[in-house]
């Protein structure tokens, strides 16, 4: 069985469009089969770039677990200043991200395929956002958050969402251990925002 955080390369291709609005923009989209939330943009990932957007520093951004790339594209398009780096170990997720970047005349990104930060070069992002692959299993998702404070610059932060129902309380505590702090930003239908900042 194929998942959306693995690779297929004889998995069938399937596209559809949609459009959306998000932080008073219009967006489209590109999605296919074998990536996270293909029919529309899924609540969570609206509910942390809604929380994000208006709060993001001057600075490049890392977006892990990019998917066909709703969250680092927004993101882009609040930040114009700023490149996004979005990353996904899924090709078609990172190829589709791409090309929905260019379809949105999103031009300040880098796409690439990367297990997790495994070719990320950049070590001095101000932030890092993700909404974690839960299915991929709990230690992918601690992994996103162990990893993120070797990339970032002191003072940056790790924004994450995830289900109350999906380990959010189990997320808190890692990113409290890693970090020495967390802040639960906001809650919604289950979600919640969890935010780290490096402090050494």
């Amino acid at each position: 069985m194929s998942h959306y955080f693995t690779n297929d390369e004889n998995q069938k291709s399937n596209e559809k469009e949609f459009q959306t609005e998000m932080l008073g923009k219009k967006f489209k989209f590109i999605t296919d089969i074998g990536v996270f939330s293909k029919g529309e943009l899924d609540d969570a990932s609206r509910f942390l770039i809604e929380t994000i957007a208006p709060m993001l520093p001057k600075g490049d951004v890392l977006d892990v677990g990019c998917g066909y790339g709703a969250i680092g594209i927004s993101l882009a398009s609040v930040n114009l200043e700023s490149t996004v780096h979005m990353v996904d170990i899924n090709l078609r997720a990172a190829d589709l991200a791409h090309r929905n970047a260019e379809k949105n005349s999103i031009s300040n990104v880098l796409v690439y395929e990367s297990n997790l930060y495994q070719k990320v070069e950049k070590k001095d992002f101000v932030s890092i956002v993700s909404n974690p692959p839960i299915r991929a299993g709990k230690k992918v998702v601690h992994d996103i958050l162990a990893g993120a404070i070797d990339y970032l610059a002191n003072g940056g932060t790790l924004t994450i969402v995830i289900g109350k129902q999906h380990g959010a309380a189990s997320a808190e505590k890692q990113m409290e251990v890693v970090f020495g702090n967390v802040h639960r930003l906001d809650r919604k239908k289950g979600f919640w925002i969890l935010q780290s900042t490096k402090m050494r």
